[in-house]
């Protein structure tokens, strides 16, 4: 079973949570802090980020690949 950073909707607190997918798929997993099980994902630590705008864009290294960059 893989970890998830999520963050409760309820009382704001972040978690480090241990479930299977449909666990949190089908909100089956309680914030460890109030009960809640209105999380959602925390993606702060995600490899990449996605940020509105983006779509589209120029890489950021596009001057060490190239033209042919296919970040």
């Amino acid at each position: 079973m893989p970890f998830y950073d999520l963050i409760c909707k309820a009382c704001g607190k972040e978690a480090n949570i241990r479930a299977s997918v449909a666990e949190k798929a089908e909100k089956r997993v309680p914030c460890p802090s109030c009960g809640s099980y209105e999380l959602e994902t925390d993606f702060k630590n995600a490899p990449f980020s996605i940020t509105k705008g983006s779509v589209g864009t120029e890489c950021p290294n596009r001057h060490l690949c190239g033209e042919g960059c296919r970040h």
